[in-house]
């Protein structure tokens, strides 16, 4: 890991909760890049070699050195994110998937032998062969989570993997590299490097295959870049969720999951709901639970333990927050609850907002706010609901909230979004079990979840076996 600061470029990181800049860390340049790149690559053959079970057995280790170190790794995490609840299950949730993977892979990996259907004396048969280096370039909204998300399984897969970790939150990375060290096979084939978009960009030119979460447009920058290198990008972009709630839907249950789904992490997801839709008939009452229940959502300064919001970790969002704020009140919004975001000790925080007299004129329905934000307007029927969900570029997730899950589902089945929760918010980040797509400028390529995300790192290789004797001209 490149954690001394680089004779060529040093990058100042702030302390969210005070602004404070309280550590530099040194860019890795293009010839760091290559040389970690190097020495991953050279033990990735024995890696591979290891076979599947016996890379399983390792992780399950590592998970177990992880662990021991959760408290350390929660430490750096919260002066990283300025948020402590958060970073207690992120850290939490990706041991759990570390263990996941340990379980699933070898099962996962397996290719069965079968006759061919078209040539009787013709047996099939495949192989599962890793791309070398995997280049994983992450954000700074779930350091842990999405540095590893992507990783684990390609480390399972018997790839060699590199991460650049967004600059803006790169402590946790020296107390979970120090966990590797426990598992010698893993260290040789897991590194990181510092750095920021030139680093990330020195990461594509020496990977065979890319995972990227971020902005679409340095999602568009990584997928140039792959493709005139003919590798294949998997890239997790923005999001501006929809949630649409339904006449004879539990008003109750509702807002209470639209506001977690809003507000969880201070609404700095790309799985964060952003719109919310409501039944005119319905409308008034549910927009007077929401806010009630938003007006009683803290945040957690000065005591980082109190309080569910925690600061904006990027002060740039905090003015895209503010501004997307103006442009709707000039337009003709109402603040119901919350407002702009405040300067506190240096650090910029934003309190649950509710906003009503919303369209689609305004850019807080249009593109992504991160933040805890929750614009609610009413429509007359469903379909205008539904085209008032799927009038975006973006079709990473949404929520649909109705009397029955069926009704529900009927629903869900005409939007533009790869995974909707029924009768709830946000659930595809609480769980990584159910395959799906992003659609639009949300995302490209294979699954990031499910059984089949891991199949992402691998390229198939066909045995064609002949029994008999070949044919002649």
């Amino acid at each position: 890991m490149n954690a001394v600061p680089s004779v060529h470029r040093t990058l100042p990181v702030r302390d969210p909760r005070s602004g404070a800049v309280d550590l530099y860390i040194g860019a890795a340049g293009g010839a760091e890049v290559a040389d970690a790149a190097r020495r991953l690559r050279g033990a990735q053959p024995a890696w591979r070699a290891l076979g599947a079970d016996r890379r399983a057995v390792i992780l399950a280790r590592w998970a177990d050195a992880l662990e021991a170190a959760q408290g350390e790794i929660v430490t750096a995490l919260s002066r990283d994110t300025g948020r402590l609840q958060v970073a207690l299950g992120e850290v939490a949730g990706a041991i759990r998937n570390v263990r996941r993977w340990s379980r699933e892979a070898p099962g996962l990996l397996q290719v069965a032998e079968r006759d061919s259907a078209l040539l009787p004396t013709v047996k099939l048969a495949g192989g599962l062969v890793p791309y070398p280096l995997v280049g994983v370039i992450s954000p700074w909204n779930f350091p842990v989570t999405l540095s590893l998300i992507d990783a684990v399984p390609a480390l399972a897969a018997g790839c060699a993997v590199l991460i650049k970790p967004s600059e803006v939150t790169p402590r946790f990375v020296a107390p979970l590299q120090k966990t590797l060290r426990a598992v010698p096979e893993l260290e040789a084939v897991l590194d990181f490097v510092l750095g920021d978009g030139a680093t990330g960009a020195a990461l594509v030119d020496v990977s065979d295959a890319v995972c990227f979460t971020g902005s679409v447009p340095n999602g568009r920058k990584v997928a140039e870049a792959a493709a005139r290198r003919f590798i294949p990008a998997f890239l997790e972009l923005g999001g501006k969720d929809p949630a649409l709630v339904l006449q004879g839907a539990d008003l109750d249950r509702a807002s209470d999951a639209v506001l977690r789904a809003s507000c969880m992490a201070t609404g700095q997801a790309c799985l964060s709901i952003e719109r919310v839709y409501v039944d005119r008939r319905i409308f008034e009452e549910f927009v007077a639970m929401l806010v009630a229940k938003a007006n009683r959502i803290g945040i957690n300064h000065p005591d980082i333990s109190q309080g569910q919001l925690g600061p904006l970790i990027f002060s740039r969002q905090a003015d895209i927050i503010d501004a997307q704020l103006d442009d709707a009140l000039a337009k003709g919004a109402r603040i119901l609850c919350g407002g702009k975001t405040s300067n506190l000790g240096g650090g910029r925080w934003c309190r649950a907002t509710v906003l009503v007299d919303v369209d689609h004129r305004m850019s807080l329905m249009t593109e992504e706010t991160f933040g805890p934000i929750i614009p609610v307007m009413p429509f007359d029927d469903l379909d205008e609901a539904i085209a008032l969900a799927n009038d975006s570029d973006f079709g990473l997730s949404a929520a649909v909230f109705a009397a029955t899950l069926e009704e529900a589902r009927a629903v869900a089945e005409r939007l533009n979004a790869g995974g909707v929760s029924l009768n709830d918010a946000g659930l595809t980040y609480q769980t990584y079990e159910a395959e799906k797509n992003s659609f639009g400028y949300s995302g490209l390529g294979g699954s990031r979840m499910g059984p089949c995300s891991i199949l992402r790192f691998v390229r198939k290789q066909a045995y064609l076996m002949q029994t008999a004797a070949p044919a002649k001209l």
